[in-house]
């Protein structure tokens, strides 16, 4: 038994924590009161709980903080869509690149703060790169929906899954529309790997959710990170960006002193108030991939040293 002198009590020795250079080996506070003591110590010694917390894992203060989330308009820097609450760094050498919301700083993390991958996801998503070279060479198609479901079965020779199918035939069939035998064969047309990184066991079947048709196999990160970046490519071409340093730049103002800048066209944040996010959003996302269309378009179409007729029919049906 000890005694708390905060809470008054004489309590069971459980009831404290360990502290080996102690010599009862525990700590002078029970459980409850040490961290109220913690608590009130940190207020104490650094003005609040949250002013504590990013100077420890951000070597930045409160007002810092609040600083950068001003410059940035209070709005996430990559979807312009949620408010910023979350504090973004680089992982390799601790610098702080700028304030995220939930789902964006999440997305990152999932796909790894590798801008490849974020760059092979939108081309992904809007059936340019290998996977969709594939698909198109064996479908016709860059995604799988009716008669290409089939197809995948035939292709390789596996008979239809008949009516007593196994528990996760039932699950590819009731989400996706795909029999076990032809999710088999979907992955085995991608080589075994996930559709985008091409590195990774894909364990995911991936889905337009508007027109339910299966865009491909993925590996768990890439599948989520699409999912916390909403499946648009407009904003994960943002997030490479972004994490590439190109997105986010310091532009001169009147009377001295920098801004933020990362919209095209550019716009001072601070002018755009709440509701006005979503049309400078669109305009961005529309001229990013117009610029996107632009370099495919000399890069494998007319003219660019790899002429794919793929690439040609891409772009003949986007117009």
């Amino acid at each position: 038994m000890k005694f708390c002198p905060r809470c008054e009590e004489v309590k069971p020795l459980e009831a404290f924590s360990k502290n080996r250079s102690s010599r009862s080996g525990v700590h002078g506070y029970c459980k409850p009161c040490h961290t109220k003591v913690c608590a009130e110590n940190r207020v104490l010694n650094h003005g609040s709980g949250r002013n504590y917390l990013l100077k420890l894992r951000y070597g930045i203060t409160e007002q810092e903080a609040d600083a950068i989330l001003a410059a940035q308009g209070g709005v996430c820097v990559i979807c312009l869509r949620q408010p910023a609450a979350h504090v973004d760094h680089d992982h390799v050498i601790g610098r702080v690149r700028g304030m995220l919301c939930f789902k964006c700083n999440n997305g990152l993390g999932q796909f790894e703060d590798e801008v490849w991958r974020l760059e092979d996801a939108a081309d992904y998503l809007e059936g340019r790169g290998s996977h969709a070279r594939r698909l198109w060479l064996e479908f016709d198609a860059t995604t799988i929906v009716g008669r290409s479901r089939r197809h995948l079965e035939v292709m390789y020779g596996v008979a239809r899954a008949d009516a007593l199918g196994s528990a996760r035939h039932y699950k590819l069939r009731e989400r996706y529309g795909l029999t076990e035998a032809e999710a088999d064969s979907l992955v085995a047309l991608q080589g075994g790997l996930c559709a985008i990184c091409g590195d990774r066991e894909p364990e995911h079947i991936d889905h337009c959710h508007d027109s339910e048709a299966v865009r491909g196999a993925l590996c768990l990160g890439c599948n989520s990170g699409m999912g916390l970046l909403g499946d648009d490519p407009g904003t994960i071409r943002r997030a490479a960006a972004y994490l590439d340093g190109s997105l986010v730049t310091e532009v001169p103002v009147d009377g001295g002193g920098v801004r933020l800048s990362f919209t095209l066209p550019d716009v001072d944040p601070a002018g755009v108030g709440k509701d006005g996010w979503e049309r400078v959003r669109d305009e961005d996302v529309r001229r990013r991939k117009a610029l996107r269309d632009a370099a495919w378009e000399a890069e494998w179409c007319f003219g660019g040293p790899f002429a794919d007729p793929f690439a040609q029919a891409l772009v003949g049906s986007a117009r």
